[in-house]
This record gives structure tokens, C-alpha cells and sequence, in this order.
């Protein structure tokens, strides 16, 4: 009988230690897919936030029509979806090349972090996908493992939640307490050169995508992650409440 709480003490731990795991890289997924939700799947978005912020009166004379055609071709190339950022359209009156090389450098750098946030997004669902494999697996045990999987794996996935949750919430805070210092931060964490300082005088792509544009963005996302956090934590805090509960009566 001993031997058998051993096991199941170790099982739990396991559980646990993998469900605190999952839970962090579905924080990632859920981050990463809010992106996605504020910048693709929201129709209308950039065309809301130029007309928002004047846009087209920083830039040579062009239609917002060319403007979103543009826009359209530099997501698409964001995704992969396009070879190049050699985009043309109508400026002045020109048929012209919209970005100059020094944009197109940079958005090469901008694109090898967005494919990677797609990468990263796989290998959690990766992850949550072997964890559900592992639990299936430990599922074929007996009962008083079965019971402890009721219980263990949506209390280790409300901790990893909420201990993810806690971090994004004290990192947007410090960044909302001086967005354009943090702004520049996650720059040079991210990118090493300085192709992302653009001018306004000669690159078009900070006329269109201001920093204003920026922490309209990030306001957006954090609360769209936001909403599928506690989504997801209300549903595993329900679950585990609910089983404790069962157990409990029984």
C-alpha cells in the first residue's frame, strides 16, 4: 500500500510539474494568437488606425485604398506569404516603389521575429499535445491515479496560469509607465543593429505605423490575451473546484 502512495506522490509531481509546463506555453500561444487576432483577423483594423492618426497627411500624395493595398502585401510578407517587400503603388501621381532599402532590411528583421513567434506558438501546442498523450497514458492506471488526474492537472495548469498571468501583468505595467523608453528597450533586445530607427523625413514605414499606431496595438492585444487567460483560468479554477468538491462528498 505504501509503495502505491509513493508511486501516486511521484505521479502527481509529474503531473504537475508538466501541467505548470503546458500552462505557461499555452500563455505563449494564446500571446502570440492575440497578435494575430488584433493585426489580421480584426477587419477594418489598420485602416481605423491610420484615419485615427492622420496618416496620409505625413505622406506623399497617395489614396488610403493604395495605402491598405500596401499594408495587405507587407502582413503577407510578415507571414511568409510573399517572397520580397519590393512593393509598388501610386505615389504623387508615380507608379513607385513604396519602401526604401533600408525599410526593407529592417522588415526582413521584423519577419524572422514574427515567423518565429509562429514557431514558438507550434512547439507549445506541441507540447500541450504530448501532455495530453502523457495523461491518456496515466489514465490507464488504476483509479486513484484517475482521480489524481481530475485534480492535478487543472490546479498545476490554474498555478502556471496565474504565475504567467502575474509576470505579463507587472511587465505591461512597468511598460505602460513609460511606453516610448520601453519601446526602444524592446528594440535593442530584439534586433541587433540599427536599421529600426527610422526618419520621418525619408522612411515612409514610421509615417504609417507611428508610435501611437504601436500603443494602440499593445493596449489591443493585452486585452485580448487577457480575456483568453482568464478564460482559460476560470475554466481549470472551475474544474478543479468542482473534482475537489466531488472528491470530498466521497
Amino acid at each position: 500500500m505504501s509503495g502505491n502512495k509513493t508511486n501516486v506522490t511521484k505521479d502527481k509531481l509529474w503531473i504537475s510539474a508538466l501541467g505548470i509546463l503546458c500552462a505557461v506555453c499555452l500563455m505563449l500561444v494564446f500571446l502570440i494568437t492575440a497578435i494575430e487576432v488584433v493585426v489580421y483577423w480584426t477587419p477594418g483594423y489598420f485602416e481605423a488606425e491610420y484615419t485615427k492618426h492622420q496618416v496620409l497627411n505625413n505622406l506623399p500624395p497617395m489614396t488610403m485604398e493604395d495605402l491598405l493595398t500596401v499594408t495587405d502585401e507587407m502582413m503577407a510578407y510578415l507571414r511568409g506569404n510573399r517572397e520580397d517587400l519590393h512593393v509598388f503603388t501610386t505615389i504623387g501621381g508615380q507608379y513607385v516603389e513604396f519602401f526604401n532599402a533600408r525599410e526593407i532590411a529592417h522588415m526582413a528583421d521584423v519577419r524572422n521575429l514574427f515567423i518565429g513567434g509562429l514557431w514558438l506558438r507550434r512547439i507549445g501546442l506541441a507540447v500541450t499535445a504530448v501532455y495530453a498523450a502523457i495523461l491518456a497514458f496515466w489514465c490507464k492506471k488504476d483509479q486513484e491515479r484517475k482521480n489524481l488526474i481530475k485534480t492535478a492537472v487543472p490546479g498545476s495548469l490554474c498555478l502556471g496560469t496565474g504565475f504567467f498571468f502575474a509576470a505579463a501583468l507587472t511587465v505591461a505595467a512597468i511598460v505602460a509607465s513609460d511606453f516610448s523608453r520601453y519601446f526602444v528597450v524592446f528594440h535593442h533586445i530584439f534586433f541587433d543593429n540599427d536599421l529600426w530607427i527610422l526618419n520621418p523625413a525619408t522612411d515612409l514605414l514610421i509615417n504609417i505605423v507611428p508610435e501611437p499606431f504601436f500603443m494602440d496595438t499593445a493596449f489591443r492585444i493585452g486585452i485580448t490575451f487577457g480575456i483568453m487567460v482568464m478564460a482559460f483560468l476560470g475554466i481549470s479554477f472551475y474544474l478543479w473546484k468542482r473534482e475537489k468538491h466531488n472528491q470530498t462528498s466521497n
